[in-house]
């Protein structure tokens, strides 16, 4: 099955292939030929998921999902959740939009004093495919996985993205970075919700 996944993010579009596997092939907005800014101006994880699905369906008319995701500290009262890869930005309009750097060393610094580390990644998935009948409507879902954890104080670990060096999995002793794609990929926030997604893919195909 063919199917777009409306992202340019090389790490996510290689997680999602690895989950997803053979069956399907996944392409990428750059595949598409798409170098559109697409929004992102929802509030939530779902209102963002769902706004970039729809902006891609009614342009290309093709299967498509896309996802948001958001890391999610139980002190900082659920920040930056939504705003997890602008939030050095949000924090100092000088820093960098999407800086990894900058957002690990903004929310450690959040998090100096605190004893709470408890955290948790989600990820949701929107999902729109074209109707059997070929119509102009799509048929729209969602799926949602989380995997909870806590953050350390200092990063370890040389690979992942994002968060992944200051982020340990309840059940592990070692972070994102240091367990490595293979087991990440099959415990993460968006493993757990890419399941669901080809699950129910599985069953339509």
């Amino acid at each position: 099955m063919k199917i777009v996944f409306a992202t340019n993010n090389k790490h996510k579009l290689d997680e999602i292939r690895d989950i997803l596997g053979p069956s399907f092939e996944v392409l990428s907005l750059n595949d598409l030929g798409c170098h559109d800014d697409i929004p992102e101006t929802g509030t939530t994880l779902e209102e963002n998921a769902r706004q970039k699905a729809q902006y891609i369906y009614d342009k290309y008319h093709c299967n498509v999902f896309a996802d948001d995701t958001g890391l999610e500290v139980e002190a900082l009262g659920g920040e930056p959740g939504v705003y997890s890869a602008r939030y050095a930005a949000i924090k100092d309009p000088n820093a960098e939009s999407h800086d990894s750097e900058a957002n690990m060393t903004t929310l450690l610094k959040e998090l100096q004093g605190k004893d709470n580390r408890k955290a948790r990644f989600r990820t949701v998935i929107s999902l729109i495919l074209i109707p059997p009948t070929g119509g102009q409507g799509g048929r729209s879902y969602l799926f949602s996985g989380t995997v909870e954890g806590e953050i350390i104080r200092e990063r370890r670990g040389g690979e992942g993205f994002g968060y992944d060096p200051i982020f340990q999995p309840t059940g592990y002793y070692k972070t994102f970075a240091e367990l490595g794609n293979d087991i990440k990929n099959k415990i993460s926030h968006r493993a757990n919700a890419v399941a669901k997604l080809a699950a129910h893919l599985k069953e339509i195909k």
